[in-house]
């Protein structure tokens, strides 16, 4: 699992065994969790997140949504 980002206090990574989906990454602070795609910025799901730490994922994704998206590539071998 490896962790591509921290920011805020967020732990942005990806899970070994997801290579067959479409690029993603998945978020966590503290007991929250949420899988935010990378093609649309939609968050898939989530849990024990706030509204506002969502608004925050979604804006530090955006920020950084090239590195993210060359860590998938690079990490998959795509």
């Amino acid at each position: 699992m490896p962790t591509v980002l921290r920011e805020r206090g967020y732990q942005f990574f990806f899970y070994n065994n997801e290579a067959q989906e479409p690029a993603h990454v998945h978020v966590k602070k503290g007991r929250g969790h949420a899988k935010v795609w990378l093609e649309s910025g939609v968050v898939a799901m989530s849990k024990g997140l706030s509204p506002s730490q969502l608004r925050a994922i979604h804006a530090i994704v955006k920020m950084n949504l090239t590195p993210l998206r060359e860590a998938w590539n690079e990490y998959f071998d795509r």
